[in-house]
C-alpha cells in the first residue's frame, strides 16, 4: 500500500487563475468545479469560484486548490507552507524556475548550493512560496 501527498492551496477568489498559471508552467490537465457546478452556492457573488480544482501533469506535478468562501475565515499567511519542487536535472529545474518566477519575489536566486547542483526560493505572484532544487544524494 502507498500514500500520496498532494499540496492543496487555499485562495480567496484567485484559485482558477492560480491553477491556470500552474498549468502553463507544468503542463497537464486542469479540472475545476465551481460552487454553481456543485449546486452549493451560498453567496451568488461566489457562484463561479472554484470549490474544487486541480492540475495533474504526466511529469508528476499535482496540485489542488479552491476558493475559501467569504463566510469562512482566511488569511494568506506568511511562510505557512512551502511547495517543494524537485527535478532530476538542472535543465528541467531551470525551465520551471524561469516560468514560476514571472511576477515573483525572489528570496534565493536559483544557483548551486552546498547540498545540490541548483536551489532557489521564490514567492510567486499568488503568494505561494516555492523551494526549487535538483534531487541529489545528501552527503552530510
Amino acid at each position: 500500500m502507498s500514500v500520496k501527498s498532494v499540496t492543496h492551496l487555499n485562495f480567496r477568489g484567485d484559485a482558477r487563475a492560480a491553477l491556470e498559471f500552474y498549468q502553463s508552467v507544468f503542463g497537464g490537465d486542469l479540472a475545476a468545479v465551481t460552487y454553481k457546478d456543485a449546486g452549493s452556492v451560498q453567496d451568488p457573488a461566489e457562484a463561479d469560484q472554484v470549490m474544487w480544482g486541480q492540475v495533474v501533469a504526466d511529469n508528476g506535478f499535482h496540485v489542488m486548490a479552491y476558493d475559501v468562501p467569504s463566510r469562512m475565515p482566511w488569511e494568506r499567511g506568511e511562510n505557512s507552507f512551502f511547495v517543494s519542487l524537485r527535478g532530476e536535472t538542472t535543465e528541467e529545474v531551470t525551465a520551471y524556475w524561469e516560468k514560476l518566477s514571472a511576477g515573483a519575489t525572489i528570496a534565493q536566486q536559483l544557483a548551486p548550493a552546498q547540498w545540490t547542483p541548483l536551489y532557489g526560493m521564490l514567492t510567486d505572484r499568488f503568494g505561494v512560496v516555492w523551494v526549487v532544487d535538483v534531487v541529489s544524494e545528501y552527503n552530510g
